[in-house]
């Protein structure tokens, strides 16, 4: 979230999609209509449900699932038309002025300049902004560097052409007239989502979408900035093959309407798990490091060039400023390198670089399991991770599992992922050949460990231990530093092809056996390796201090970190992440001494753009920082998301994290790998062609795998549009172990429409099957007027919607009323190319009485 759960309070205006808070995120939703009770505030609902949020919307529309780009970029269309935008802040805090190079190419035909068709790869050299200019977009010469430049393909060699990169001066046109400017191209680019073609896409009918959008930029009305609006949305939007592109359209309106850094404002995910936050800011995703830092690839030979590659440049035009923080990587990167290797990174060898894994091929969740299907991965360690129920294509994943030679299954239940060999279809016979070797390790549950949690919102919570763990069951650390400190011995004994890693890696516990979570907090947070002093206040911090903040990182080995978002969560002050201080002067939510939040305990992201130009909010009655002119520096109820001492005639972007400096409607080189403005593709199966450019219907960089199990479905065959969700009573795939859970709901359903029913001689209770083209689920279908049947490009279409929490592991107390069919038995393994997720939120099936 840019903002937080409490900030939703301060809103004017909501807009909730690929998500239903009401039901699924019920506590914080609280806030929501807190907005709604105090503020008058409005939300709009578009879901293909009518779901319990929606039954606390002013206004519910009903969108096919799959369509959000398509509803959003006929907002933006609508916001530019009708002057529904914030100019100021738009020419100001935004690359809308900045010009794009001759010969980039808008994708009238499904696809932007660049496309190999052969390679399935863009060439994203147009993808740039011009070089030098003035006002009036007149161009020059200039040398470019290092800035955002695209990662290369894991596994092939750079070549000898240096990537395209940012120039550091931008041509740029502050009228926003010049036709090659971001502004114009933006304009041109959603031109074509008119309300009709919104309507044939996501069949919303027209008067209906008009409402909404008139409703949302009305906040914009005749120039008004003091209003303000939010994005609200989950994983309806990210479970697509091109959700990244959604989020990003859903940013580009806050940032046309002004609303991004703004109280009440922001595009705000609400992460389905307590700490799936955390789990993303600790390098969960396997192309990252901690804090969000890319991660080495093969080309990368030595530390030198990795930070060459990866430490951007500013760009920007030339009488503005940029604070791009992201110029302080290689501080970020070695204290990194110092905390997890100590004493073995040295500045002679590159801080021991060479002993971090390069990314050669695509790691995520998808190809993993493809590999291990083709013989690739020989084993893997679950740990809190229901591998065969969460990822997509369940029978691609158990036939993946029976080729593994071992099983690691760290959990509190047997689960379907430790037990893949009793799924369903099965046979006695079957399961005696299967060779994979499965430990099941007995692990803690939550409330029988202590540690940190990062909600959506990025606030890091720790909590404590309310009970023991029973009987032999372990904590996750203890299991891990037993495993860790077992290789390290048989290195020690045996050797091995490069031991150095395994055995220099930096393990300074008290408990080596058993590492407190208190101390690897710490170590996040970092501390000093030598005095060092701040020479603006001449603060000193003694070696062996925690440091205050990452402020103080250093790249010449001096500091360690093990994150630099996460420093200032432990200091020398004590754990800032234990503090439940409930004071709020502001009276807007921000707690300041509640926990704390990354970075640097902010709690609304960007929070410069809450103020003009000059410094001074567009909202005085919701003031968050503002300059001080006496004090001459930037001061308020949050802490400055800025240099602290950079005065307004100094027109640096508020968006410190760009190398512009401001926020992007036109993502340039490297950014994203399907184009720099989203456009509407249909999903892998879907019942019609894209009415946008029909030869070009799914997203070009989408890769699909080859397995036997790898199938889609044509609409002539499976022509219902099926999503999945999560239910209030449920806790995914754990509560289903709970009586109490079970009981709520003790048997799975499939929620379609009265007219579908109707069609298929089915009544309410009925056991149907839901047929996808990679299998089949079965459940008793729950007939409902939630869903309506809809048309879209002058087609009739049916959506339905299964939850996903039973499987075949769990209570027995609903033996016989349960197929024990896995939900995702349905969904395909295709990705969004940019953040790898899969599409389970919109595929195509068929229904029949079972």
């Amino acid at each position: 979230m840019t903002n937080g759960w409490i900030d939703i309070k301060n809103t004017d205006m909501m807009l909730i999609m690929g998500g239903n808070p009401a039901e699924n995120h019920p506590c914080g939703f609280k806030w929501a209509m807190e907005a709604k009770r105090n503020r008058n505030a409005k939300i709009i609902s578009v879901d293909p449900r009518f779901t319990r949020t929606s039954s606390t919307a002013d206004l519910f529309l009903q969108i096919r699932a799959g369509s959000d780009i398509a509803f959003l970029g006929g907002m933006i269309h609508y916001a530019i038309e009708n002057n529904r935008i914030a100019h100021d802040y738009l020419v100001n805090y935004t690359n809308a002025a900045f010009i794009v190079k001759e010969g980039f190419n808008l994708p009238e035909d499904g696809l932007y300049s660049g496309f190999d068709s052969a390679a399935g790869t863009y060439d994203k050299s147009t993808w740039n902004y011009q070089a030098v200019g003035d006002s009036s977009g007149k161009t020059g010469t200039a040398a470019a560097h290092s800035c955002d430049a695209p990662e290369p393909t894991p596994g092939q060699p750079g070549g000898t052409a240096p990537p395209p990169s940012l120039p550091p001066n931008v041509a740029y046109d502050l009228t926003l007239q010049h036709p090659n400017c971001v502004f114009q191209l933006l304009k041109q680019q959603y031109s074509r989502y008119t309300p009709e073609m919104v309507e044939r896409i996501t069949g919303i009918p027209k008067d209906q979408f008009l409402k909404a959008v008139d409703l949302f930029t009305s906040v914009r009305k005749d120039g008004d900035m003091k209003k303000v609006a939010t994005i609200i949305y989950a994983v309806g939007w990210t479970q697509h093959s091109f959700g990244t592109q959604i989020i990003r359209t859903a940013a580009m309106i806050q940032l046309l309407l002004g609303n991004v850094g703004r109280a009440g404002g922001g595009v705000n995910a609400l992460r389905g798990h307590s700490n799936i936050q955390g789990a993303t800011d600790m390098a969960g995703l396997y192309d990252s490091l901690p804090g969000y830092l890319k991660a080495p690839v093969p080309t990368d030979t030595d530390l030198a060039t990795f930070l060459k590659r990866t430490t951007p440049g500013s760009s920007k035009p030339s009488p503005w400023s940029s604070m791009n923080y992201y110029s302080n990587t290689p501080k970020f990167v070695v204290s990194l390198l110092k905390s997890l290797y100590g004493d073995a990174a040295t500045k002679q060898n590159g801080f021991a670089f060479d002993y971090l894994p390069k990314v050669d091929r695509d790691y995520s969740w998808t190809h993993i399991w493809d590999d291990m299907y083709n013989g690739k991965v020989k084993g893997m360690m679950a740990f809190g991770m229901n591998g065969v129920m969460v990822g997509p294509d369940t029978n691609k994943n158990i036939n993946a599992l029976k080729k593994a030679d071992w099983l690691v299954v760290g959990e509190i239940y047997p689960d379907e992922t430790s037990e893949f060999w009793r799924a369903p279809g099965i046979t006695a016979d079957e399961q005696k050949n299967i060779k994979t070797t499965v430990y099941r390790l007995p692990c803690a549950g939550f409330a029988e460990k202590d540690g940190s949690m990062t909600n959506s919102a990025r606030w890091v919570t720790w909590k404590y231990a309310a009970v023991p763990p029973p009987g032999d069951a372990r904590l996750d650390q203890d299991i891990l530093a037993q495993i860790y400190l077992g290789v390290r011995d048989l290195y020690k004994k045996e050797g091995g092809k490069f031991p150095d890693p395994i055995l220099n890696l930096n393990w300074a516990y008290a408990d080596v056996a058993h590492p407190p979570l208190s101390q690897v907090a710490m170590e996040l947070n970092g501390k000093a390796l030598a005095d060092l002093t701040d020479p603006a206040t001449g603060q000193v911090v003694k070696a062996g201090q925690q440091l205050p903040g990452f402020a103080w990182l250093k790249d010449d080995g001096t500091t360690m970190c093990g994150n630099w978002i996460y420093s200032g969560c432990w200091t020398e002050a004590g754990a800032q992440i234990q503090r439940r201080g409930t004071e709020d002067p502001s009276d807007l939510g921000v707690y300041p001494n509640w926990a704390w939040s990354w970075p640097a305990n902010r709690r609304v992201l960007y929070n410069r753009a809450s103020c003009n130009p000059d410094g001074k909010p567009w909202d005085p009655e919701r003031k968050q920082v503002w300059w001080n002119e006496a004090a001459g520096k930037w001061t308020g109820n949050d802490v400055p998301d800025f240099k602290p001492d950079s005065p307004p005639k100094d027109h640096m972007g508020p968006f410190i994290m760009n190398p512009e400096g401001v926020g992007r409607l036109f993502a340039p080189i490297g950014v994203l790998a399907d184009g720099p403005f989203p456009e509407h593709y249909e999903p892998i199966e879907s019942p019609i062609k894209n009415p946008f450019h029909p030869n070009q219907s799914n997203n070009p960089l989408v890769k699909k795998f080859t397995t036997p199990y790898d199938k889609f479905g044509s609409p002539e065959e499976y022509s219902i549009v099926c999503t999945t969700y999560r239910l209030t009573e449920q806790y995914h795939y754990w509560t289903k172990n709970n009586p109490m859970n079970v009981q709520l709901i003790p048997e799975p359903f499939v929620e379609i429409p009265v007219e579908l029913a109707e069609e298929n001689g089915i009544r309410g209770t009925d056991k149907i099957k839901v047929i996808s083209a990679r299998g089949t689920y079965i459940a008793k279908a729950f007939v409902t007027r939630r869903l309506k049947p809809m048309m879209i490009d002058g087609k009739k279409v049916y959506q339905i919607g299964l939850p996903i929490h039973q499987g075949f592991r769990g209570m027995t107390e609903d033996e016989g009323r349960d197929a024990r069919t896995p939900a995702n038995l349905l969904t395909p393994a295709v990705t969004d190319p940019n953040a790898h997720t899969p599409e389970s939120k919109g595929f195509l099936v068929k229904i029949e009485k079972a």
